[in-house]
């Protein structure tokens, strides 16, 4: 039995945009651990492909913490000449601050979760990849070292918790799939910790 499915092709901007993003985040780890950043960013495009997102999804989910964390508008500058204005404009909504110091942490996330109540549903794809990939890290740390893991967070445990909530009442409102039916699966798992 043969399937009937758009396979997504990806170019060699995707190719340019792994590059890129490996260059720009070479020296991150996640936070608390020895693990190249690079590894969240693969997994975000994964659970973007995997949702049916199309190439310029994809590069966003490569860049999405791209301009928070590498340069700011200088960086934004670089991804509108390399990858055009769609992928710029989903990274953008996806970006939590891109000045430094950064604002205190309730101020971002509250800012955040108004940015994803009038988010395109390309925002919304990377944005719930994203936090479905961290909860998921989250949960499997969880296991590893006990509550211990809500100390490398600046919201705690609660905070983290509150925002986990928040994000997925306003990602109830548009969409029902599979990224948001895991987030929920995941954050009930963290829910249960308490």
């Amino acid at each position: 039995m043969t399937m009937n499915t758009k396979i997504p092709k990806l170019s060699t901007r995707f190719e340019q945009a792994l590059v890129y993003a490996t260059q720009i985040h070479a020296n991150q780890v996640r936070k608390g651990s020895d693990i190249p950043y690079i590894s969240h960013l693969l997994s975000v495009a994964a659970l973007v492909l995997e949702d049916g997102g199309d190439e310029d999804e994809a590069i966003a989910a490569l860049l999405h913490d791209s301009i928070e964390d590498c340069g700011g508008a200088e960086t934004r500058q670089a991804i509108l000449i390399l990858f055009g204005e769609r992928v710029t404009d989903i990274v953008d909504g996806c970006t939590e601050s891109d000045t430094i110091p950064k604002p205190p942490w309730h101020e971002r996330k509250l800012q955040y979760i108004k940015q994803m109540r009038y988010a395109s549903p390309s925002v919304l794809r990377v944005s719930m990849a994203d936090k479905l990939h961290n909860a998921r890290s989250i949960l499997a740390d969880l296991y590893q070292h006990g509550d211990a893991v809500w100390q490398k967070f600046k919201g705690g445990k609660e905070g983290t918790l509150w925002f986990y909530q928040s994000l997925l009442e306003v990602y109830n409102q548009d969409s029902s799939n599979f990224l948001l039916s895991e987030l929920e699966r995941i954050i009930a798992q963290l829910e249960q910790s308490r």
